[in-house]
């Protein structure tokens, strides 16, 4: 048995094998180990199916590529994989799923994904058996289906041992060990006992480059050898096997296709052909998590006991849409564990605060995103990214105040909602609230409705003071909901006069000691700020793209404060620490970093009237000038006081307007609250959610992390140019100079439909073809009507350059503006008084 190799990947089903595989191809000295045989945790009960289907830009292509790659392997390994193409059938019995099916077309189209729709009426003449009349109409994935989940995996594997993996059997993980350089990784041979599969005395140490975990069900086991959280988690997913259909098999026997694998989505099921009967996938209500701790050791390819109940609406509801299914028996059934997360992405990336060590945990479609994982995932570990952006399935997603009792109800969640429609302004309650700011309650009574992000209670939107509990649940919808027309109030208050935002959730750091300076200029693209100065810039990945927006402010000459976005606190703070330890092995400068996130509270207040309403509230000796573009400059900070409280304020808004984001001691909050909405009243002031600044920074064309600003794109792509200072050296200029611009960052304006607002989903045409894609999109009230943000070839950027923008299936007028349509010259920022 090896005892040295370039990567080890541990877990043997479809995602471990679909890992191994394509690091081998890489070239990579690769080994693979399982604890008991292949297949033999999840993979070996999943119902096979390869939906394309899936709002998420990074899932899309992994999925895709699963289905095209899956094609290919019998002729690579002489192993049929078990690939039935039969297609799927998604129906509608709804106008709102209609919409939800015509946003994913979209999304599908950006991706590459052919699809198509289909009428009741077309349905019913293809497959007859389908009851069609309540039927609104249906998306339809031909070039997807299911496929034997052990015979991809074990086709999988047989392309790796080809190309040089080693796969062991029964050998299970007991330790790792970081040396400062390598993996030592403790191993016992498991041996078979009374039927269990227990621990022999015999042990090697593996040493590893780098370490995959692709461990499915033992995810919580793994998490605590590697002293990390990892909120995977799985779910009792149950399906059923019927008797053979007489009308089917007759169907059959006429010479007719298999039917396509069948959805309900509103119905909460999938369905598809099994040896002339049916198996029933119901996504039901009060399913639960199990192995909250660990599997236990007597638990090997087992089932749990199946629930008739728990899935009898959804039963029903399959004799409804196939009348033959009525007079069917049950012939078998399934009931195991599949891994979920909290927002139903799986794991995929660096693990948090470990080097080299990489994860691949809480797949819940894990056969349809086994080969697509393998292939990014190699590409991050061989090449340093993946040629899309995978942040939105890192695990640093997640931080330390993830606990085990929220993972295991939010993936309750998540299963019940596989086929919930996916409204883009969708706000799942589950384990809500849990991290507040100290003025939640206060919010709240103004009528305040929530999002979450990373945990943290953030208005979307003020609604009415006394709406009912279901209002905002209510208020979604795929065009304009019920929201909107507040958020269109809050965006007019900040340009016409003055609002109060809520920005605590920010991630916040400080940055300090001897090396801070010589780190921050290396880490970070943008000449760093003088003292009492910010600035806007970058920190860069090693292949040149964008890996993290920081405000910068300077507070002494190695001192300062970085301010990022709130959803990726435990994303920065990793990487921010990694590099300053990096930069110190190299013999910089020491560096102390503090998470300051929960110690500091954040209120913006911005528009024309927003000098006037701090006035009324600070405490200076010239009150009349603190604020004053002399004694506080644009993009400056200043220690200031606003009544009792000490703010760290900075001149700067994300809306575009003058503004102020005042920086507070948390334990303060509601005083400072208070204080500001009582000098704002007789000033108009409004408070504002996030869903109107999201439009208000789109009218300034400011880029956002996680939509413009990601990893498969560059600064210079996203047209930063001026936050870019090339005299000096920092981290991935070389890779970022040699990348060169191959798309460009453009804002468009929309004549589009009149209950409808783009998404940042859309695909960007011209002349009927695909040319890029939007990142962002909204409703400008500065300039009254739809606008996007997005990417297209550079040719295609030019300001002037008529494209056209895909929404509700039909192509609407689009037009690439100059940056900052609203206000390019940032008077209104910079105005005095």
């Amino acid at each position: 048995m090896k005892t040295h190799v370039k990567a080890l990947v541990v877990g043997g089903g479809a995602v471990g094998t679909g890992i191994a595989y394509h690091l081998a191809k890489a070239g990579w000295d690769t080994m693979l180990l399982e604890r008991d045989e292949l297949t033999s945790g999840s993979t070996w009960h999943a119902a096979g199916l390869l939906p394309l289907f899936n709002m998420s830009f990074a899932t899309t292509h992994i999925h895709k590529y699963s289905v095209d790659f899956y094609k290919s392997l019998e002729a690579e390994t002489g192993l049929n994989a078990g690939f039935a193409v039969v297609g799927n059938l998604r129906m509608a019995q709804t106008d709102a799923r209609m919409d939800e099916y015509m946003l994913y077309s979209s999304v599908a189209e950006t991706a590459g994904v052919y699809h198509e729709f289909l009428t009741p009426k077309e349905i019913k003449e293809r497959w007859p058996l389908v009851r069609t009349d309540d039927l609104k109409g249906a998306l339809f994935h031909p070039q997807d289906g299911y496929i034997n989940p052990a015979d991809v995996t074990q086709a999988m594997a047989k392309g790796a041992r080809q190309h040089g993996c080693t796969i062991e059997r029964k050998w299970q993980v007991d330790a790792y060990h970081w040396t400062g350089s390598e993996w030592q990784v403790t191993c016992t041979k498991m041996v078979e006992k009374g039927g269990n599969l227990v621990p022999s005395d015999e042990q090697v140490v593996i040493i590893a480059e780098h370490v995959v975990t692709a461990t499915g069900n033992h995810a919580q086991r793994t998490a605590r050898l590697l002293g990390i959280k990892i909120p995977a988690i799985p779910v009792e997913h149950q399906y059923i096997v019927t008797e053979p259909d007489p009308m089917l098999q007759e169907w059959r026997k006429a010479g007719n296709p298999e039917h396509p694998v069948l959805r309900d989505a509103d119905a909460k099921w999938y369905v598809r052909e099994e040896r002339g009967g049916w198996i029933l996938g119901p996504y039901e209500r009060n399913a639960p998590a199990r192995f909250l701790y660990d599997v236990p050791e007597s638990f090997r390819a087992d089932l749990f006991p199946l629930d008739l109940e728990r899935i009898e609406e959804e039963y029903m509801s399959m004799i409804h849409r196939l009348p033959s299914s009525e007079t069917v028996g049950l012939k078998d059934d399934f009931n195991g564990p599949i891994c979920y997360t909290p927002d139903g992405n799986p794991l995929v990336g660096p693990a948090p605060g470990l080097r080299n060590m990489w994860l691949a945990e809480g797949f819940s479609f894990g056969i349809t995103a086994a080969g697509g994982t393998g292939y990014y995932l190699a590409q991050m570990m061989v090449n340093g990214e993946a040629e899309i952006d995978m942040a939105s399935l890192d695990p640093k997603r997640y931080g330390s105040w993830m606990t085990t009792e929220y993972a295991a109800r939010k993936n309750e969640e998540c299963y019940e909602h596989v086929f919930i429609l996916h409204h883009p302004d969708e706000e799942r309650e589950a384990c809500r609230p849990l991290r507040t700011a100290p003025v939640y309650d206060r919010q709240k009574a103004l009528g305040a409705q929530f999002g979450q992000v990373n945990g943290w209670e953030r208005p979307n939107y003020y609604g009415p003071k006394d709406a009912p509990a279901s209002f905002d649940h209510d208020a979604r919808s795929f065009r304009r909901g019920a929201w909107w027309q507040y958020a269109v109030d809050e965006a007019k208050a900040i340009r016409e006069t003055a609002g109060l935002i809520d920005a605590t959730a920010f991630t916040k750091h400080t940055v300090r000691g001897p090396g801070a300076t010589e780190f921050l200029d290396w880490f970070t693209c943008n000449a760093l700020p003088k003292v009492g100065r910010i600035n806007l810039t970058y920190a860069l990945t090693d292949a040149g793209t964008t890996r993290t927006e920081y405000t910068i402010v300077r507070n002494g000459e190695n001192d300062y404060y970085l301010v990022s976005a709130g959803a990726w606190t435990a994303y920065d703070a990793d990487y921010l620490r990694k590099s300053a330890e990096d930069f110190m092995g190299r013999g910089g400068g020491h560096i102390d970093i503090h998470d300051v996130t929960t110690q500091w509270g954040v209120f913006a207040i911005a528009g024309p009237k927003s000098r006037d309403i701090l006035k009324e509230v600070i405490k200076d000796a010239e009150p009349d000038t603190a604020l004053s573009n002399k004694r506080f400059p644009w993009l400056s900070a200043r220690r200031i006081e606003l009544g009792m409280c000490p703010v760290n304020a900075i001149r700067v808004a994300y809306t575009g307007e003058l503004g102020w984001e005042l920086h507070h001691p948390i334990e303060m909050q509601r005083y400072l609250w208070d204080l500001l909405l009582a000098a704002g009243k007789k000033h108009g002031m409004k408070l504002v959610g996030a869903r109107a600044q999201n439009w208000l920074r789109q009218e300034k064309s400011y880029r956002a992390f996680g939509t413009e600003l990601g990893r498969d794109a560059t600064p210079a792509e996203a047209g930063l140019d001026r936050f870019i200072d090339l005299a000096k050296d920092f981290r991935g200029k070389q890779a970022m100079i040699d990348t060169g611009v191959r798309s460009r960052c453009v804002t468009l304006l929309i004549d589009g439909p009149e209950d409808t607002d783009p998404w940042g989903k859309e695909a960007i045409l011209k002349d009927g073809k695909k040319v890029g894609r939007l990142t962002s999109g909204g409703y400008s009230v500065a300039l009254g009507k739809q606008i996007g943000m997005g990417y297209v070839s550079p040719e295609l950027a030019e300001v002037g350059t008529r494209l056209k923008i895909r929404m509700l299936l039909k192509e609407w007028d689009a037009e690439v503006v100059e940056d900052s349509p609203f206000d390019p010259a940032n008077e209104r920022i910079r105005v005095n008084g």
